[in-house]
């Protein structure tokens, strides 16, 4: 992740690299493989002010040395793990396909207000209106937190697209990770998994339930107000705490878009929804997710069953007692 960041670039750099594009990591003897990602924002002017999260995979380091060559003509990325250019998003794609067609460009937590592509707040009504002619080499949009699957399946536009789902963690909070996954064929080969990404060909993503983000109902996180469409249709879009236009979120804009039936899109992988083993431990007893209490149940768990995806999917509840 963040490749982009000259600091955290320099790591990545000693990683093991076996040539196909999939990095390792030695921990213990253990070898955690990566590929090398990072998002951007993009913030410039087409028609009105557009801000718009983007996610990269990029096939080697040789190929990321080459974007961020790119992305030094265009502004800085010294500052941010996730920098801010003045670029379009069809540019920017039309852009890293000459670098590279290997690299993916994926629209990131693409309902989101303030910088989902398909956002209320600066986003756009299809992919085309953003990318363009580019839009064709858009082959997936990334859920995010406040949708699922069968919500973006209300639009025929993303019909022949793959709809996968990334952890959107820029903090040092482990439990950040894996929130949301995409399950793949297993591969050591960054090629195959793009090729999966592009040919919809994986097995299946892992979502929280919308209504867990931030983003799903409309609101203001200041007024401490959030609440449904209808309940925002009756208030005419006014927030009742500070009397301002209500910030309009997931659930509601899914609605304004909406044209088709979901069970009318022919991509329908399986999704799993739920939610991370640190937080459900958290709300069972009642203490921070920071805890020492939460650590020591989690870490107990861990050891036991190895995994947090084991636990939450494959673990029995007879065997958890």
């Amino acid at each position: 992740g963040d490749f982009t960041h000259p600091v955290w670039f320099e790591e990545i750099k000693k990683l093991e690299d076996r040539g196909k594009g999939v990095y390792y990591y030695d921990y213990k003897g253990d070898k955690f493989p990566f590929i090398i990602t990072g998002e951007v924002s993009l913030i410039y002017t087409q028609g009105r002010g557009r801000r718009i999260h983007l996610v990269i995979l990029v096939p080697s380091i040789e190929i990321a040395e080459k974007i961020n060559f790119y992305l030094d003509t265009k502004g800085r990325r010294d500052y941010d793990g996730r920098p801010i250019f003045n670029i379009s998003g069809e540019e920017f794609v039309r852009d890293m396909r000459k670098i590279s067609k290997d690299i993916g460009v994926i629209p990131a937590h693409c309902m989101t207000p303030w910088f989902g592509v398909f956002g209320s707040m600066s986003g756009f009504d299809s992919l085309k209106d953003c990318f363009g002619i580019e839009s064709e080499k858009i082959y997936a949009v990334e859920s995010g937190m406040s949708a699922d699957p069968d919500m973006l399946r209300n639009f025929s536009f993303l019909n022949n697209k793959s709809i996968v789902s990334f952890s959107d963690s820029h903090s040092f909070w482990p439990f950040r990770l894996g929130r949301e996954a995409t399950i793949f064929k297993k591969t050591d080969s960054y090629k195959e998994l793009i090729r999966q990404i592009r040919e919809k060909d994986f097995i299946a993503t892992i979502e929280t339930d919308p209504a867990y983000g931030k983003y799903h109902f409309d609101g203001h996180r200041l007024c401490n107000f959030s609440c449904s469409p209808e309940k925002t249709k009756e208030l005419k879009g006014i927030c009742p705490v500070c009397s301002k236009s209500l910030t309009i979120g997931v659930d509601y804009r899914v609605g304004e878009l909406k044209n088709q039936e979901p069970d009318k899109n022919p991509v329908r992988k399986k999704f799993y929804k739920l939610l991370p083993l640190q937080e459900v431990i958290s709300l069972v007893v009642g203490k921070a997710m920071i805890s020492k209490k939460v650590w020591d149940i989690y870490n107990n768990l861990i050891e036991k069953f190895n995994t947090e995806f084991n636990i939450l999917l494959n673990v029995s509840k007879e065997e958890l007692i």
